[in-house]
């Protein structure tokens, strides 16, 4: 049974990678290589796509290949899709999580609430997300990320 330490703690890995990459901004080789890695460790792509909706996306909403998902990321000369920025290399300085609710099971565990990035000058973006997990090889993997603004009505 998985459980929500595990959860938690891939939540931390998670955070502590989009901080790290936006640390490597400066150094493209680096950054790509270490986003590469970040999402190889993170996310399932190695074994099916992944339901992926990033935040800051208007054209191409969804993005279920590790190209796509990197552009989102990193963006670059060679990015995957026109619309990207790079939002992992704005830079932020720390992600917390706040877990509205954690479904656990064997193999599978569904997480969802809000996590807020801190940039630079210590302001907090709040983003609402869910992220489905797998438990492959005694690791959480990301197979379903969904994230938005919170409704502005």
């Amino acid at each position: 049974m998985i459980t929500k330490n595990q959860v938690e703690n891939s939540q931390e890995k998670w955070g502590n990678g989009v901080v790290k990459i936006g640390s490597l901004k400066q150094n493209r080789a680096e950054c790509e290589k270490y986003c590469n890695d970040f999402l190889d460790e993170r996310y399932d792509f190695q074994n099916s796509n992944v339901l992926f909706k990033p935040t800051k996306c208007a054209i191409e909403q969804f993005r279920p290949t590790k190209l796509e998902a990197l552009s989102y990321f990193i963006a670059g000369e060679n990015r995957k899709c026109s619309e990207d920025k790079g939002f992992a290399i704005q830079p932020w300085t720390k992600v917390r999580f706040e877990n509205a609710g954690i479904i656990l099971e064997e193999e599978r565990a569904i997480a969802m609430g809000n996590y807020f990035f801190t940039d630079l000058d210590g302001n907090e973006a709040k983003v609402e997300y869910t992220f489905g997990y797998r438990l492959i090889g005694g690791e959480l993997k990301i197979d379903l990320h969904h994230s938005s603004f919170p409704f502005a009505g």
